[in-house]
């Protein structure tokens, strides 16, 4: 069987760091990745894409990258489940990434997360390669 998952995008907001109660770190993120292709009014549209790395390279992620950063990893895709306080069954697919790469330079990093602080809360810019995309923050999945 293969289940083998290759992204390229930027982080919507900064890694969430946590360490496990036995001492491992995990991170957790969102990916947003732009389409092959655009929608019928001819934007380009992105999926925002949940995933989790552990242990060492967690550490890393979030060391080396924050909110816009141009990123590839590489990992699987996993689904589990769990009961909410309410007791409902909650499921969960998200991609769990083994590696990772940064693919932009510190200073074009830096320079990504700053422009993208002088736009409007509701606007979000698309250095994907496409055109701008207005996003309302209740489009969001998080």
């Amino acid at each position: 069987m293969i289940n083998r998952v290759i992204l390229v995008g930027r982080l919507v907001k900064d890694v969430e760091l946590r360490y496990t109660q036995s001492g491992n770190a995990t991170a957790n993120f969102t990916l947003a990745v732009n389409r092959q292709f655009k929608s019928e009014n001819g934007e380009r549209e992105a999926d925002f894409i949940n995933c989790v790395m552990w242990r060492k390279n967690a550490e890393n992620f979030a060391n080396f990258t924050h909110k816009g950063s141009l990123v590839g990893i590489e990992g699987r895709i996993q689904t589990r489940n769990y009961e909410n306080k309410e007791g409902q069954r909650v499921y969960v697919t998200e991609v769990n990434a083994d590696s990772f790469s940064l693919l932009e330079s510190r200073s074009e990093s830096q320079k990504q997360a700053d422009q993208s602080q002088s736009y409007q809360s509701n606007t979000k810019p698309n250095s994907f390669g496409g055109a701008d995309i207005d996003i309302n923050d209740d489009d969001m999945p998080f």
